[in-house]
């Protein structure tokens, strides 16, 4: 990846399991990196399953799967920029909180949805 170590979707609790993200979903996000032209930077990625309960996440987690991670952001030109460069790129699973963006592809969920935290 250009603009990522793979250690930057490490559950917090096993070193090394940013492995386990699904590659074709990391190259996705790299295209959308450079076309963003901002930082990313990656708040949650891969997720254990004890990391996944101990965060309140659900038990079928895209992030369990390394189909998902979080993007922090809180600014909202950054914001628009990281999204519109997530859709270019053909993700179509987009969450959106005040501190980060939540983005997955997973095709075991509903696909063309946006949503908000």
């Amino acid at each position: 990846m250009k603009n990522f170590n793979v250690n930057e979707f490490d559950s917090p609790d096993e070193i090394g399991s940013g492995e386990f993200m699904d590659k074709d979903f990391l190259f996705m996000l790299d295209k959308a990196r450079d076309l963003a032209g901002v930082s990313f930077v990656i708040t949650s990625g891969y997720r254990t399953e004890s990391h996944n309960s101990k965060v309140g996440g659900v038990s079928n987690s895209s992030h369990r799967k390394g189909l998902a991670c979080d993007i922090a952001c809180s600014d909202s030109r950054k914001r628009s920029n990281i999204i519109t460069a997530l859709l270019a790129v053909g993700f179509t699973r987009i969450g959106v909180a005040s501190s980060f963006i939540h983005v997955d592809n997973d095709s075991d969920k509903s696909q063309d949805v946006i949503w908000t935290y």
